[in-house]
């Protein structure tokens, strides 16, 4: 029998954040995805988010700038909503009060963690990302999995969630599922974190494919390791051409010289984005979402370290790994 003294317990705290910004064409997912942490599973949710989108731009920090914030009031049904240079009380249509900093997906994860709610957190969730970051060439460029990372390496539990895009136009109607599978899957690590249950980890990323088939009963959960893949060019050359008499002759660089110094974000990764099945090796997070397949990938908080000897000894001038004949 209860007693008067008794209280209920301590609703799960959430941070959300992600690198797509606030609700938008370039965010579509974080609005639904917030409402459905706090409906489905009943945690607390805070949001602080970066104020315009920062894919690729990893666990970046800008130690010269100064952080602005703004307070950001999300309403039904997209979250689109107004912003405020101080906080206010909730108007008519308006579910939360988030926060917008002018800085990066870590930028926000460190702040929100050690400014806003100091010891508050119980679980840092960094997404759900437009696009998928499976593979070493995208986990290690994205903000996504650099605002977990952030959160990490001070001691917070950390998963980054991304939405693989494979159709020309996601209809509205997997997001739903999405969350759904989203929620369970993060609500399941974060239950049976640092238990025998989990293979051990400072942070996970989850990759779910934005398929027609998705859905609980169709789409399996696997646990997966990183592939390993590379990039290769990433910007091409710009040419300026203010004038209808430049952009005539612009486009041919000079036959001495590299030209212009003017470059754009252009990758060139076709490959990456679109493998052959028969080319990924199997159990890796890039062959789980290929074969339409949600991938959970265990990671630790560091890079990882070739083979290699180590210093056993520090007193043995003969130890092999002091080098020798420099």
């Amino acid at each position: 029998m209860s007693t008067a003294t008794e209280t209920s317990p301590r609703r799960v705290r959430v941070l959300l954040t992600n690198d797509d910004g606030p609700p938008g064409v370039e965010s579509p997912f974080i609005f639904g995805f917030a409402q459905h942490l706090s409906q489905a599973l009943g945690w607390e949710v805070r949001v602080v988010v970066p104020s315009s989108q920062k894919s690729w731009i990893g666990k970046a920090f800008h130690i010269k700038d100064e952080v602005k914030g703004r307070y950001y009031y999300p309403k039904e049904p997209d979250g689109l909503g107004e912003t405020s240079d101080t906080s206010r009380p909730l108007r008519e249509g308006e579910v939360a009060e988030w926060i917008l900093l002018d800085g990066t997906p870590a930028t926000c994860s460190n702040i929100a963690l050690h400014n806003f709610w100091p010891g508050e957190i119980d679980l840092v969730i960094s997404g759900p990302n437009l696009g998928r970051n499976t593979s070493s060439a995208f986990a290690l460029s994205s903000g996504t999995i650099g605002a977990a990372m952030s959160g990490a390496l001070t001691g917070a539990r950390s998963i980054a969630l991304s939405y693989g895009i494979f159709l020309k136009h996601t209809p509205k109607s997997l997001h739903t599922p999405a969350h759904d599978l989203a929620t369970r899957i993060i609500s399941r690590l974060y239950s049976q974190w640092g238990t025998s249950a989990l293979p051990p980890a400072e942070l996970y990323s989850v990759n779910i494919p934005m398929i027609e088939s998705l859905s609980s009963t169709n789409t399996r959960v696997c646990w997966t390791r990183m592939w390993r893949n590379r990039y290769g060019r990433l910007f091409a050359a710009h040419a300026p051409a203010s004038s209808a008499s430049e952009k005539e002759s612009a486009g041919a660089l000079p036959e001495t010289g590299l030209g212009p110094l003017l470059f754009r974000f252009s990758p060139a990764f076709e490959d990456l984005v679109s493998p052959r099945l028969e080319n990924l090796p199997v159990g890796t997070d890039g062959w789980a979402i290929h074969s339409d397949h949600i991938s959970v990938t265990p990671l630790i908080a560091s890079f990882a370290e070739g083979a290699g000897p180590m210093v056993q000894d520090a007193s043995n001038a003969d130890d092999p790994a002091y080098w020798k004949d420099l």
